[in-house]
């Protein structure tokens, strides 16, 4: 017997679908030159210092005194100390080297980690929503309440009006690309403590983050550390798409209730599923993520950032001018676009590629709410999107 939760899914996975009809597309034009603003792939190559850092650690396998082989499940003490200091005591937050888990991308963990909790657990999630926090708990039969972020309210979700036991919070969000203020976070978190919830919170775009105001981490609230896990990756403001490497932080104080209402930390449970079920990430990924926190690669990799900020504020201009409503792309590489005349979003997405020749992800992928709003990413090389935005530009003028 098969699990026939999976048969609640769609047909595809949506970055899959794209890829498909993207396919299908240049398998029929193949003299067009498609440019794709749509899946989140970066562009830039690795920086000097984590190839530096690459080169030394293959280096080091080759030899017998130096060859390692399987590493800690949790992670390497070097690269856990260097995340504790730089990411959050240098910042003012308290979260131990301990306290943080190595893994292979945010995408799996933040998938992975529902598998703590109890099958009847009431899950949250906003609409629109990375596909897999809602998919990862419709695998293992949850119910899923979702939380509607609407333009007017600058896609920020109101807190539950039922009983949930998790919400899944993205900020910067994806796709939207807007932040949560302060005092909004701080009212998730107030909300977590007064009704025994969890709040699982992906931060993987932190780096982008412009303003000063805007809270870079869950744990910078009061009380965060009793409720929240938080997902963090090096995916996009270091290029590890292919590296694959990021960390979860999952507090001592963080606990979850038994049937009989005692209370259990998860970090012990976790460190037991990890043991169990996952052998830890390669030793060159580590030794690749520890080069960023040196002054060179700290340096490198917010060059990189600053690049796709700049793709990103280009990209906004420009669809401004043309009258499109557009939201994020300032403290995100995400730029939310409110399609004309609120046209069917893979509607468009067809247009835009048989017109334009550019991809573009459609926002009913995300959820209901997402309907009539198209994803663009800025994480392409820069005269691409320029490119890309000229015939935008050019396709939309004369539509």
């Amino acid at each position: 017997m098969i699990n026939e939760h999976f048969l609640n899914l769609s047909g595809n996975y949506l970055f899959a679908e794209i890829a498909k009809k993207v396919k299908t597309f240049r398998e029929q034009n193949p003299q067009t030159d498609v440019i794709s603003l749509g899946i989140g792939d970066v562009t830039q190559p690795l920086c000097p210092a984590v190839i530096e850092a690459l080169h030394r650690a293959v280096d080091e396998m080759s030899g017998g005194a130096t060859f390692r082989g399987y590493g800690p499940e949790q992670g390497y003490d070097f690269l856990r100390e260097a995340i504790a200091r730089n990411d959050y005591k240098d910042r003012g937050t308290d979260i131990s080297a301990d306290e943080i888990f190595v893994n292979d991308g945010a995408k799996s963990d933040t998938g992975n980690f529902q598998e703590l909790m109890s099958a009847d657990s009431v899950v949250a999630v906003t609409d629109p929503v990375y596909p897999v926090y809602a998919d990862a708990n419709m695998m293992a039969g949850r119910r899923i309440v979702k939380l509607p972020c609407l333009a007017e309210r600058q896609f920020v979700p109101d807190l539950p009006e039922e009983p949930v036991d998790v919400v899944y919070l993205c900020y910067p969000n994806n796709p939207t690309g807007t932040v949560l203020r302060r005092e909004d976070l701080k009212r998730w978190v107030d909300w977590a403590n007064e009704h025994g919830a969890l709040i699982f919170y992906d931060a993987a775009y932190e780096a982008f983050i412009t303003h000063p105001d805007i809270p870079r981490s869950i744990y910078e609230i009061d009380g965060a550390r009793k409720v929240a896990v938080e997902f963090r990756s090096f995916s996009k403001t270091a290029g590890f798409t292919g590296l694959r490497c990021g960390y979860t932080v999952v507090p001592r104080d963080v606990t979850a209730k038994t049937a009989a209402g005692d209370s259990v930390a998860l970090h012990p449970l976790w460190k037991r599923r990890q043991s169990t079920k996952f052998n830890g990430t390669s030793y060159l990924s580590q030794c690749a993520a520890l080069a960023i926190y040196t002054e060179e690669g700290h340096k490198q990799i917010k060059e990189t950032v600053d690049y796709y900020l700049k793709n990103a504020r280009l990209m906004r201009v420009t669809l401004e001018c043309l009258g499109l409503r557009v939201y994020g792309g300032t403290d995100a590489p995400y730029l939310w676009v409110e399609t004309p005349e609120r046209m069917p979003s893979w509607a468009f997405f067809e247009e835009m590629l048989r017109e334009a020749h550019v991809v573009c992800t459609p926002g009913a992928g995300f959820g209901d709410c997402g309907e009539g709003y198209v994803r663009l990413t800025a994480f392409g090389e820069r005269s691409a999107t320029v490119k890309a935005l000229h015939r935008v530009e050019e396709w939309l003028t004369n539509k």
